[in-house]
């Protein structure tokens, strides 16, 4: 050997390495060679080729022009790269976004764990008590400091909980008028998305000063009021709401929950909505977002009230037990008469607002929202002290200063001095105090006025005496129990061993790709640098999150051969929204107004039709064939029936059915041919990353969801992200931002603002740029391919056990299959529920029940699972068959089996027994099967729950103290 050469045992080291796309992917070579022997092909590449039809089908290397894959370590210093050319300044903006003080034990605990970021929404509520329990905090929360009867589990973002509160208002009141009355001081980013919302709902806004001018004349059916408004104005808003009432319209007051732990709350002043954000509760700007929006209504209008809500009920043994209520899954069952198209909340937002209030309890808000007051009060004396006109009185966090002529020259000195404040305009200043303003920060504000900056103490308070809060608030025991750190540890670590999540299991959930989602991908969300962006600072502050943004629109133009990417919309359904207003605004700009028929196939997801309809548009329904295949005969004739009124098909490809369609192309063809575009719902995206791009095959616009294919975790129910991809004729009508002039379309009729912040919930778009930068082009189609190749194998290994219902042209499905469950229910008197509840008690997460089929389970097992824990899923299915096929024998009664007792608490199988059933075979089943026997036991909360007791019985926020007492 020669000296300094490397010896050849150690030379191969150096050139070989895991990938990251090795830890992402699950199965190892071994295990896909395994499932590819099941399936009956050789190669990944020879699967694809079989599964996804030729006419679509690119060829490897198609996205050449992503960057190679990086490293974890790569990619995390490029990211510390980009993170360190913001500008964080101190913010004191405003407009809805405030800095926060996160405790650190729920920072740790909640938003840097995946015991709650990877958990799904609770829809099998038997294993999800934990989050359930921390989502009716939050909405004990939003009633109690607002005044109202009952609030939902979280909504999107304030502007949008705002336009859902307009069309809530619409449908419950009695008043046809068509006019909506919008304080002129209400947040401006929110007139935006009212007036996207408005348009296409002939909805006519119509904007009034209400605290100086009052009411407008004539008739309208509602009104939005803003308090304090974004000038920083305080305004009792009782003898307005009692005039509209009197004059037949309802009230919405858009409230800052801070605020109202020191002003009389909007419900007691009449209102009949609340709504706003929980941001300022412990959660980061980031940029804009995600944060969890709110709106509470009074109980007669519960059964109107959009989103999640989380609802209290009772199980098999009586006890009590936490479900979805109401409208659980009401786009599905309503589609275009469904109420609104949002499907999600903002459920790990919601529980970190919901923990930050039951940390602190009442007199810890009181204390922070007093220190806030304070800090304004004071700004406010030394401006005026040093001949600066403070424009309000009364005013809670926001003082507006009015400088005539030199608002400019304020702004410039302060952000020089680290300070970004607010220019209302070329005369006025906005200034917002929040938790984390100190009294440094004060001097600095006043320097830049150039006037003194001593600072007097003893000013009185800017709140009206008259509106001050009497009424007590977080009262039960979430809210006064968990004063100290060891406390609130253990109850979020109590809540979260309720649940079961991706931490401890696969969540085999059909169309919501419940996959890895990479520490390193999830570790830069809580950095400061992007965490602490105020969504309104100056573009340049922002240099290295605009670089993400880009990259990340960059990228996804490249994976999905559309022209441009719209990253705002911040929920499928907001993306499902903007990319029909896009083809909307498109029609409108050429003369063809008339175009609003949207065909929607019928085994699409619920929330098109109900987006359909959002945007203005009338659903028509195309049928499915015998294979699950949209019916092109049908769809012809619905095209004839309405050639020149066609706006648009919505589409899901591969479709709802788990299906690659070779018709796809000429679905396409045949709608372009009648005027109308295609809209793509990228719902399951994942099996086509890599491997086929809908912009290329006939698509006019898709949405992308991040929370899905992109490797954003679902949070038990959110964030998500939904942006849209669209072809260049649809580039100009891509949202708009009042706060980014340079944003989305170049044309009047552009869809305009569908989110409050431009970029949407930009803080998370750094998890799906890291997943992109370290996957790489070969990383993402390998992805696919297993995911896809995992699919069928569990398809091939299930099928005679529990019939697939659909498969294409070749037998194979794409990454997902359903399961038949109908004839086994019409011969035993199982049902679905019976096997979802039962995997629990073998530690699974249940499959999709009976969507887009009832009666039928869809299973996605995704790409990150590997094949050990496949095959105990698939070993547990076959187990439950095996205990079905008991019943069936009459071993079982159909009433009292394992199955039909499912889920079996620890303390139902010691308690008294007298079931034909073991207490073995109840608590740990699948005994002696290999991989079952060593799975670790979950031992569910609750028994099965009653639903429908919950829905006739609605108790939605935490008992009274006196129910705990007594």
């Amino acid at each position: 050997m020669s000296s300094g050469s490397t010896p050849a045992p150690f030379r191969s080291l150096l050139q070989t390495e895991h990938t990251f796309a090795d830890r992402h992917v699950g199965p190892d070579a071994a295990q896909v060679q395994r499932m590819l022997d099941v399936i009956g092909v050789a190669t990944l590449e020879e699967l694809a080729t079989a599964a996804v039809p030729a006419a679509i089908l690119d060829p490897h290397g198609a996205l050449a022009a992503l960057p190679p894959a990086a490293t974890e370590t790569q990619a995390l210093a490029e990211l510390q790269a980009l993170a360190a050319r913001n500008t964080v300044t101190t913010s004191m903006i405003g407009l809805g976004y405030h800095d926060t003080l996160t405790p650190r034990v729920i920072l740790r605990n909640v938003l840097e764990s995946p015991a709650w970021y990877t958990g799904y929404t609770p829809y099998q509520p038997e294993i999800s008590q934990g989050r359930l329990e921390a989502l009716l905090n939050f909405q004990t929360m939003v009633s109690d400091l607002t005044g109202m009867d009952l609030a939902n589990s979280s909504m999107l973002d304030e502007s949008t909980a705002a336009a859902e509160a307009m069309t809530l208002l619409r449908r419950a009141g009695k008043s046809r008028s068509n006019r909506f009355v919008v304080d002129s001081d209400a947040l401006p980013q929110t007139l935006a998305v009212l007036a996207t919302r408005a348009e296409p709902l002939d909805i006519e806004l119509v904007h009034a000063d209400l605290a100086v001018d009052g009411l407008p004349d004539g008739e309208f059916f509602g009104v939005l009021a803003q308090l304090p408004g974004a000038s920083g104005r305080v305004t009792d808003h009782t003898a307005l709401i009692a005039e509209a009432h009197e004059r037949g319209a309802l009230v919405a007051v858009a409230a800052d929950l801070l605020s109202l732990t020191l002003l009389t709350p909007p419900g007691e002043q009449g209102a009949d909505a609340v709504l706003g954000t929980s941001q300022r509760f412990g959660v980061p700007m980031g940029y804009g977002g995600p944060h969890a929006g709110y709106l509470a209504v009074r109980t007669a209008t519960a059964r109107q009230l959009p989103g999640r809500l989380v609802g209290l009920s009772v199980d098999a043994d009586g006890d009590p037990a936490l479900r979805l209520a109401l409208q659980t899954r009401e786009q599905h069952i309503r589609r275009d008469k469904a109420t609104s198209n949002i499907c999600t909340a903002q459920v790990l937002l919601a529980v970190v607002a919901a923990m930050y209030a039951s940390y602190h309890g009442a007199d810890g808000l009181r204390t922070i929202a007093a220190r806030v007051h304070r800090h304004a009060a004071v700004l406010a004396a030394g401006l005026r002290s040093g001949g600066v006109e403070v424009v309000h009185d009364a005013f809670f966090d926001t003082v507006l200063a009015r400088v005539p002529g030199r608002a400019g020259a304020v702004v410039t000195a302060a952000h020089d001095a680290g300070i970004s404040l607010r220019l209302a305009d070329a005369d006025h200043v906005g200034i917002a105090c929040d938790e984390a303003s100190t009294p440094e920060h004060l001097r600095t504000v006043l320097a830049a006025f150039g006037i003194g900056t001593d600072l007097d103490e003893t000013v009185p308070d800017a709140l009206p005496p008259a509106q001050a809060r009497t009424s007590e608030f977080l009262t039960a025991p979430a809210f006064t129990a968990h004063r100290s750190e060891t406390s609130m540890l253990r109850y979020l670590r109590a809540l979260s061993d309720k649940d079961l999540a991706l931490d401890r299991t696969m969540i085999p959930l059909g169309s919501c790709t419940m996959k890895l989602n990479a520490t390193a991908e999830m570790e830069p969300i809580t950095w400061p640098e992007f965490g602490g962006l105020h969504p309104f600072a100056p573009i340049a502050d922002a240099a290295g999150m605009q670089q993400v943004i880009t990259d990340l629109e960059r990228w996804l133009v490249e994976i999905t051969g559309y022209a441009a990417v719209s990253l705002q919309p911040n929920a499928g359904s907001q993306g499902e929204y903007a990319g029909l207003l896009a083809i909307r605004g498109y029609h409108r700009s050429r003369g063809d107004a008339h175009r609003d028929v949207c065909l929607i196939p019928s085994s699409a997801h619920g929330t098109n039709a109900a987006s359909a309809v959002m945007a203005g548009m009338r659903v028509v329904v195309v049928a499915c064939d015998a294979q699950g295949n949209v019916d092109l005969d049908d769809l012809r004739a619905k095209i004839a029936d309405n050639a020149g009124a066609l706006a648009a098909i919505m589409v899901t490809y591969p479709s709802t059915h788990g299906v690659y369609e070779h018709e796809i192309g000429q679905l396409c063809q045949l709608v372009h041919e009648a005027g109308g575009q295609v809209y793509v719902d990228g719902a399951n995206l994942n099996a086509l990353v890599g491997l086929a791009r809908p912009g290329r095959f006939g698509a006019d616009v898709s949405h992308l969801n991040l929370h899905k294919t992109f490797c954003i975790p679902h949070g038990g129910g959110g964030p998500g992200v939904g942006p849209i991809g669209v072809g260049a004729h649809l580039a100009p009508f891509l949202p708009g931002h009042p706060f980014a002039p340079g944003l989305g379309g170049d044309v009047p009729s552009t869809g305009g603002a569908v989110s409050g912040a431009p970029w949407g919930s930009a803080s998370i778009l750094p998890i799906s740029w890291a997943y992109v930068r370290m996957m790489g082009a070969d990383g993402l189609r390998r992805a696919t391919t297993t995911a896809v190749a995992t699919a069928n194998y569990v398809a091939r290994r299930l099928d005679e056990h529990f019939p697939v219902l659909y498969t294409g042209d070749r037998g194979m499905v794409a990454h997902e299959c359903i399961l038949d469950l109908r004839p086994m229910t019409k011969a035993t008197g199982v049902t679905v529920d019976d096997v979802a509840k039962r995997l629990a008690d073998y530690g699974f997460h249940a499959p999709t029940m009976s969507f887009p089929v009832a009666g039928t389970l869809m299973v996605e097992p995704t790409e990150s699972e590997d094949l050990g824990e496949v095959d105990q899923f698939i070993d547990a299915m076959i187990a439950i068959k095996g205990e079905i096929d008991r019943v069936a024998a009459g071993e079982w009664p159909v009433e009292d089996n394992p199955l039909r007792g499912a889920p079996h608490t620890a303390r139902s199988v010691i308690g008294e027994w007298d079931h034909p059933y073991t207490r073995e075979e109840a608590a740990y089943p699948g005994a002696g099967i290999g991989g079952l026997d060593t799975r670790a036991k979950v031992w569910p909360s609750v028994r099965r729950i009653d639903g429908v007791h919950g829905d006739r019985n609605l108790v939605c926020s935490c008992p009274p103290i006196s129910a705990y007492s007594s």
